[in-house]
């Protein structure tokens, strides 16, 4: 945990805003993009699906849950957007973190010792929150916090490379990827589907050279049935519900180099528009490729496996993403409208232990003992968790606010 001043100004550093008295000085146009992601994490309280049930046939709640829930298999939603763009903020972030380091003097065995103890803590966090609510520890190793420990290691060691060398891992990371799924037989027309909680009819199913990417059925999913059962556990691991996966840090690791490459762009001394201009045209060009890999079969777009076509289609979202933030905060000055946001963004690991562990409960059973069981019935059933869960979005918020008047930074 870090406690820092909280700057009255920002001065511009290499064509972006930066909050020199935050930790390394902070750029505001990526604290304001990851306040927006953890902001749809944390709006997950919410609970649009709920409303959208209790109103069916309401196409506005329908269209509103959708991007509120994770796509069954291929293809995607606004919140299936959450887990890369944080991902790649930790490798937008990354050049300025090591020139810091290294101006402080810094030898590489400093940089890989704390870059490694960084890496476990990041894992063992991941499973800790996991863990909340089990009767022993949950060893999983797919959600966010996670898969980003198992690559941040790799990643920093990329980033003392030059920028060919950098293209040139992400270029083979992605291709050995795909070769491995490519490679692994699919199951015979024998096969038990149910085994491994796929229904045998599922309309989710690809077909031809991309049923190597199906759920449940693939290289990575008979990685984890060997991986998982090396842990203790209540019962034998045979596969996960969603079809998530261990080796999917692989792939984003990937994300991380292409987020790593975007920061190259935000630290480098050109110009403010040239540098949007190139957030804009890799942005497309990373979504028109990803997009040709998934119609032709090639590599579907499937994040909950981190498909490199996945790694390549939403790399062009977050650099998308990043051009607007950076266009908006950074050339344009919109701090104000972007505060809240900011307070969210600075303090993300804060976000994440709050929205993603024990707090969120905490204050929702507060808000029922103190308001009343049927409080949140002020609006109708049909609203009963936007009263709730607007609430405590809220009292989230004011807590990260009061980190932030009380310079308190948490970071690892």
């Amino acid at each position: 945990m870090q406690k820092t001043e909280v700057p009255q100004e920002t001065v511009p550093v290499s064509g972006s805003i930066v909050n020199p008295a935050l930790p390394q000085g902070r750029i505001a146009s990526v604290d304001v993009y990851r306040g927006f992601v953890m902001l749809l994490m944390m709006a997950e309280v919410l609970s649009l699906s709920d409303v959208s049930k209790a109103l069916p046939g309401n196409k506005f709640w329908e269209f509103l849950s959708f991007h509120q829930s994770h796509v069954p298999w291929v293809w995607l939603s606004l919140h299936d957007m959450i887990q890369p763009s944080f991902t790649f903020l930790v490798g937008v972030v990354l050049p300025y973190s090591i020139a810091s380091r290294k101006n402080k003097g810094a030898s590489f065995e400093n940089i890989l010792g704390h870059t490694i103890k960084r890496s476990f803590i990041l894992i063992f966090l991941g499973i800790f929150l996991r863990s909340m609510h089990s009767g022993q520890t949950n060893f999983t190793f797919e959600d966010t916090l996670t898969q980003i420990g198992l690559g941040y290691t790799f990643l920093v060691v990329i980033s003392l490379y030059s920028q060919k060398v950098q293209i040139g891992a992400l270029i083979f990371i992605l291709f050995t990827y795909a070769l491995a799924f490519a490679l692994y037989p699919l199951p015979g027309a024998a096969f038990d589907y149910t085994s491994a909680g796929v229904p045998a009819d599922w309309e989710h199913n690809l077909s031809g050279f991309a049923a190597h990417w199906n759920k449940n059925t693939n290289f990575a999913w008979a990685f984890d049935q060997w991986f998982m059962n090396l842990f203790p556990r209540e019962n034998v691991f045979l596969y996960n519900s969603g079809g998530y996966s261990t080796l999917s840090f692989i792939p984003t690791l990937g994300t991380m180099i292409l987020g790593l490459l975007a920061g190259n762009i935000l630290n480098s001394s050109v110009v403010a528009s040239k540098k949007l201009n190139s957030f804009i045209f890799v942005g497309i060009a990373l979504i028109l490729f990803g997009i040709l890999l998934h119609v032709t079969g090639l590599n579907p777009i499937v994040k909950r496996i981190w498909t490199p076509g996945w790694t390549i289609f939403s790399g062009g979202i977050c650099f998308l993403f990043l051009a607007m933030f950076y266009g908006l905060i950074d050339m344009r000055g919109r701090h104000k409208g972007s505060f809240f946001l900011m307070v969210i963004g600075v303090n993300s690991i804060a976000a994440y232990v709050i929205a993603d562990g024990g707090m969120r409960n905490l204050i929702n059973d507060s808000l029922f003992i103190h308001l009343g069981k049927n409080f949140d019935q002020i609006l109708g059933p049909a609203y009963a968790t936007l009263v709730s869960g607007g609430l405590v979005l809220f009292f989230e918020w004011l807590i990260l606010y009061w980190m932030y008047k009380k310079k308190i930074f948490i970071k690892i």
